[in-house]
């Protein structure tokens, strides 16, 4: 069986690809990338690059070609790259590729109004509506990108947050990365799987594991949406950033991240990593 992955030089992408490495043989993992050169050294490891863009489409159906199981991890770009992941399906169609998994989102729906939901929305709706057979992998948001919130926190004493009392189930990019190889690797995969950290996480847990680097309380500031974009467009972040960066907290605050499952262990064996670990 044929596995491949897109955006295989990227943090996300070069996990999951020495994940599958090292799980089966080497020379069924193709590794898509704008970057074939960024990969040497999992090429060396009997892994295949291909070429490929999104934002040419022409080069994807030949970076498809003869993949069984194909991953498209979500691009960066979050305000333009719906087009080229809508291209990237279609070309999957075209390669007659058998089944497609894709890097998601905790509730895509409409209603959350996480900055990121409108292009992970579209995409799984254009992969359910490909007649081909699909996976969501929806990760739930970075235990890594709280890090320097807890250490800014922790060297200022307060906490500053528009996320009020709510819960968000952090999950390591590690963790995102074991449980795609395991869903990739699955016989028979389920259609959507909600990927978390082990629990909810309030703002007063952050406050606290702050407070246990700064060896002293730190407070936690409640700020409206409105006036946490001020805060960081005051500290140099430009409007657009820090509208999307706000996006999440609103979502925890209304409840949208607050989902904690068993999906990392069902798919990897292994408890999924707390926040903490992450921060120690």
């Amino acid at each position: 069986m044929t596995i491949a992955l897109t955006g295989a030089a990227g943090n996300l992408g070069r996990l999951v690809a020495a994940r599958l490495i090292a799980a089966t043989d080497p020379s069924q993992v193709v590794l898509i990338t704008r970057r074939p050169e960024a990969v040497a050294d999992l090429v060396a490891l009997g892994a295949t690059a291909r070429p490929a863009d999104f934002t040419k489409p022409d080069t994807l159906p030949a970076a498809f070609a003869g993949v069984d199981r194909l991953l498209i991890i979500s691009a960066d770009d979050v305000g333009t790259r719906l087009p080229g992941q809508l291209a990237a399906i279609e070309a999957a169609k075209q390669a007659g590729v058998g089944h497609l998994f894709y890097t998601s989102v905790t509730n895509p729906v409409a209603e959350n109004p996480a900055g990121v939901v409108p292009s992970h929305q579209a995409t799984e709706e254009a992969m359910a509506a490909s007649g081909l057979r699909w996976t969501a992998l929806r990760n739930n948001l970075y235990s890594e990108f709280q890090v320097p919130t807890i250490q800014q926190a922790a060297a200022s004493g307060s906490l500053v947050t528009n996320a009020g009392a709510g819960l968000t189930s952090y999950v390591t990019r590690t963790d995102c990365a074991a449980a795609a190889a395991g869903a990739l690797l699955h016989p028979d995969p389920a259609q959507v799987y909600d990927i978390s950290g082990p629990a909810g996480v309030s703002t007063r847990d952050l406050a606290d594991l702050a407070a246990g680097l700064r060896g002293g309380s730190v407070e936690v500031v409640d700020v409206s949406d409105e006036q946490y974009v001020a805060g960081l467009v005051a500290a140099g972040l430009p409007e657009l950033v820090a509208g999307l960066l706000a996006s999440f907290g609103t979502a925890t605050r209304e409840g949208f991240m607050d989902l904690t499952t068993s999906a990392v262990k069902d798919l990897t064996g292994q408890d999924p990593t707390p926040l903490s670990a992450v921060v120690d």
